[in-house]
Order: C-alpha cells, then structure tokens, then sequence
C-alpha cells in the first residue's frame, strides 16, 4: 500500500461510532476512595458491553539501555497485591523485567470509549505459585509455555511446529507438567488513570495516586 493510500485511509477512520459505542457518564465525585473497586465495576461493564478480549492489556517495559518495548499480554487477576500477568522469565519481556523492575499497563475497551492506564513496581511471584497460575489455565497454555525459548530465534517454521506438537503431547499426558521459566508477575500501581471519552471531547480522567500511607489522593486532569 502506497503511503498516500494509508493517509487517506487513516482520514476516512473516525473513533467511537454511534452505532458501536456507547459513550457513558461518568461522574469523578462518585468514584470509591481506592481505585480496584472502580477498575472491577468497569472491567465487568466492558465484558457486560460485549467488548471483545477485555482481559487483554498492553505492557510497556524498558530494557537494560532504556529502550521502550511494548506489547499485548493478559490478565490473571487482580487485587491488592497487583494487577497480575504470565511470562517466561526468559522472555524478552523477563528479561527486562528482571532489568527494570518498573513497568506501565494500559486497558482499552473501545465499545465504552474507556481506558485504564498504570504504572509501578513489579515482583515476581515464587516459583510455586507461579506453577499453579500455570496449570490453572487451559491445556493449549500449558503447551504453549512448554514448546519453547520465547523470544528466542526461531530457525524456521517447521522447527516450531515438531516442538509444538511434542508440547501438546506432554500437555494432555501431564497437566501438572512443570514449567521452569513460567512466572506470574505482579504490577503494584504507584498510580492508575481511568479515562472516560465524551462525544464533545470533554474526556474525564481521573487519576489515582499512592500516598505513603497506603491511602489514595485523587486528582482530575485536562483532556
């Protein structure tokens, strides 16, 4: 595609159509005094809403150069330990984790005009429960995190197939097959923005930040 038809493409896009979102009040007075209940009821708004894969996320992490790497991962859970996700510790995501411990997740459910955006810490959970996160999930998971080096260079396509099926193999006949490298990550918010979008561009944002004391302030910020 030639670069003039992508910038006339991108012209004829509009975000939020009528006819597929429903752009909500939402009132910040009436927001709870900590952030996760507020971040609950949407995210059950969202899957209510029909939006599609509301679990998933993206995950912004710096490497040891402070280069930004960004991409889509998904929920496990979350609660006053953190906003929980999967990874190989030896994934290129692992590894700079295990660089910089500090990273940003941002939600974006379209069908709602919302998003939810943090950032802070994140530990890694022990082996043993990062096993069980494992095991919980589906079998296709499981072989997914057992058929290779993730990140790693792949030599070619066929190489990748002969090792999923060997994975899938040892998924169905072992469930509690351990992963080594497989870790459950916790991101413990410093702070959480929600944003609402508003037909006349007058978006609410409302941000959350931790005070020393364990308690949240609240602040609004211009769109």
């Amino acid at each position: 595609m030639a670069a003039t038809d992508l910038h006339a493409l991108l012209r004829q896009l509009r975000v939020w159509d009528p006819g597929t979102t429903e752009l909500r009040p939402f009132d910040p007075a009436q927001a709870p005094a900590a952030p996760l209940p507020l971040f609950s009821t949407w995210f059950a708004e969202a899957v209510t809403a029909g939006q599609p894969e509301p679990h998933t996320m993206s995950l912004a992490t710096t490497d040891e150069e402070g280069r930004a790497d960004v991409r889509i991962v998904m929920l496990h859970g979350a609660d006053a330990a953190g906003w929980a996700f999967g990874t190989h510790v030896t994934s290129r995501k692992g590894h700079e984790l295990s660089a910089h411990p500090y990273a940003a997740l941002a939600f974006y459910w379209p069908v709602l005009g919302r998003q939810v955006r943090l950032r802070g810490p994140v530990t890694a959970a022990p082996s043993q429960e990062s096993q069980a996160d494992l095991h919980a999930r589906s079998t296709g998971a499981l072989a997914a995190a057992l058929t290779g080096l993730q990140s790693g260079v792949l030599p070619s396509l066929e190489e990748l197939r002969k090792a999923s099926r060997a994975a899938w193999e040892r998924a169905r006949a072992d469930p509690a097959a351990p992963s080594p490298t497989w870790t459950l990550y916790r991101l413990r918010p410093e702070e959480i923005e929600f944003f609402q979008g508003d037909p006349e561009r007058q978006h609410v944002r409302l941000r959350y930040v931790g005070e020393a004391d364990g308690s949240w302030r609240k602040e609004l910020l211009w769109p």
